[in-house]
């Protein structure tokens, strides 16, 4: 039987539609409701890679469920429960057509910006003379576009996206304001069990009025940590951090030829390289929440989803 979470294709009670993004097969529930599974699937660069990596659904899944029970009191959020290891249920929202991006270290992509000459993201000035992975004096939100699916998602301005109405400007406030107040709650969190919570995104969206935190939040792949025992040493020395998140997986994938450019192709990921990739994910999991990760059975991982999901919807419909 299949061990990794590729694709589903399942007919659950009140099921309305399936949106299959790169890594989330999304069930609507009766129009009001989500069953997000998370699967094995790894994109970078826009692309979804080959192969799945074991349990890094569950990695994920658990960990995004752990830090939006840790931050509920900061700002609503869209999870009701998670009926597996791989899968959250929760309120259908409208999503804002913007990401949240904040950023309290010139790494990443911002750092490859800044190396090639821009000192200005999403209209925040950055000055002269930064290194790379040096901490910001104030961390900056930097939103982006939501992008179709297969697309390069965009920077823009606070500025631009009120000018634009893309989202009404009080409202936009309070996102930046629920979005530093997560940040700085995760980043305490983070620095509990010896980790820097670097850059994360988060997406917010609408129901009832009421403004929700959405999808997941302080994975590894919406957010990078750096170890806090060696980040000085090494920024002193101009030595790469140690980090957990998907970096090194785009790392892996350029020193193989591949940043997701029209005519690269995927590189082939070995065995060897897969078993690396889904030990980095439990390392993150077990790092930042600080317990030890328990593999669910994947023997037959479709069986087992399938079963716990209607188990819990038969109970959860008959009760709404």
């Amino acid at each position: 039987m299949a061990s990794t979470i590729l694709n589903s294709d399942y007919s659950f009670p009140q099921q309305k539609s399936i949106y299959k993004g790169k890594v989330r097969d999304v069930y609507n529930i009766s129009d009001s409701y989500l069953l997000m599974i998370v699967s094995d699937r790894i994109s970078a660069f826009d692309a979804v890679l080959p192969k799945g990596i074991p349990h890094k659904g569950q990695a994920l899944n658990q960990i995004a469920a752990k830090f939006l029970d840790a931050t509920a009191d900061i700002v609503p959020n869209w999870k009701i429960a998670t009926p597996d290891p791989a899968v959250t249920f929760g309120h259908r929202c409208q999503p804002y057509p913007v990401e949240m991006i904040v950023r309290g270290y010139l790494t990443g992509s911002s750092w490859r910006a800044y190396k090639a000459g821009r000192r200005e993201i999403c209209g925040i000035a950055i000055p002269d003379g930064m290194k790379e992975h040096q901490k910001f004096d104030t961390s900056i939100i930097t939103p982006t576009t939501k992008a179709e699916q297969g697309k390069h998602d965009e920077d823009i301005s606070r500025e631009e996206i009120i000018r634009q109405g893309l989202i009404p400007e009080d409202e936009y406030c309070l996102l930046e304001k629920y979005t530093m107040d997560i940040f700085i709650r995760g980043s305490e969190i983070a620095a509990k069990h010896g980790l820097i919570l670097v850059d994360t995104k988060y997406e917010f969206g609408k129901k009832d009025g009421q403004v929700y935190l959405i999808d997941e939040i302080h994975t590894p792949d919406s957010s990078r940590y750096f170890y806090a025992d060696s980040y000085k040493d090494s920024f002193d020395r101009n030595l790469p951090q140690k980090q957990l998140s998907k970096e090194f997986v785009r790392e892996w994938l350029m020193s193989n030829g591949f940043q997701g450019l029209e005519g690269q192709q995927v590189p082939c990921m070995t065995e060897e390289f897969v078993n690396e990739v889904s030990e980095r994910y439990i390392e993150l999991y077990e790092n930042i929440t600080g317990e030890k990760f328990i593999k669910a059975d994947i023997s037959d991982v479709h069986g087992r989803i399938e079963q716990n999901c209607m188990n819990f919807l038969n109970t959860f419909l008959k009760q709404i």
